[in-house]
C-alpha cells in the first residue's frame, strides 16, 4: 500500500507519460495501486499519478461499490483512452482520494469506450455505460493532471464530505 497524494501536491496536475515497458514492476505497480485503493474509504478507482507515479495507469473495480452496476469487475488499464462518448450526459456526484474532505456534482458522458493495454501489453477495448462509466473517466482525467474539481457544474455543488 502506498500513500495518496492531495491537494494541493503539484504531482496531481502533472500529465503522465506512456508506459512502453510491460514487465514486472508494471505488475507490481498495480498491484500497489490496488490495494492503496481498496484501502481507501470507498475506493473504486485509482491512477497511478495519485501515489506520485506519473505513468499512464488506472485501477477501475466498481464491483465492490456500494452503487450497483453493470462492471467489468476489476480492470488494470494501462495507456488508456476514451476513444467514443455518447452525447447523452448524466450529473453525478464525485469524490476522490485525492481531494478527500470534498465531493461536487459533475456531468460525464453517460457511455464511454475506451481502449487500453492489459498488463501484458495486449490491447484491450471494452464499453463502459452508468457508474462505471463515470469511474472511468474520473481516472483517465488523472493521467492528464485534471481533477473532478475543475468539472464542477458550480462551485455551490462542491461541499465538504460528510465524515
Amino acid at each position: 500500500m502506498r500513500s495518496i497524494l492531495t491537494l494541493p501536491d503539484a504531482g496531481l496536475r502533472q500529465t503522465s507519460r506512456r508506459v512502453d515497458r510491460f514487465d514486472g514492476a508494471l505488475g507490481e505497480l498495480c498491484d500497489e495501486l490496488t490495494a492503496t485503493m481498496r484501502a481507501g474509504p470507498g475506493g473504486v478507482g485509482i491512477a497511478a499519478p495519485q501515489i506520485g507515479e506519473p505513468q499512464r495507469v488506472v485501477i477501475v473495480d466498481c464491483s465492490v461499490s456500494r452503487r450497483p452496476c453493470k462492471n467489468h469487475g476489476l480492470l488494470r488499464m494501462v495507456n488508456p483512452e476514451i476513444v467514443e462518448t455518447s452525447v447523452q450526459k448524466t450529473l453525478g456526484r464525485e469524490g476522490c482520494l485525492s481531494v478527500p474532505e470534498w465531493v461536487g456534482m459533475v456531468s460525464r458522458s453517460r457511455e464511454v469506450r475506451v481502449r487500453f493495454h492489459d498488463v501484458a501489453g495486449v490491447v484491450r477495448e471494452i464499453a463502459c455505460s452508468g457508474f462505471e462509466a463515470r469511474v472511468v473517466q474520473h481516472e483517465v482525467d488523472h493521467l492528464d493532471g485534471v481533477l473532478f474539481i475543475d468539472h464542477i457544474v458550480s462551485i455551490q455543488d462542491l461541499v465538504r464530505r460528510m465524515q
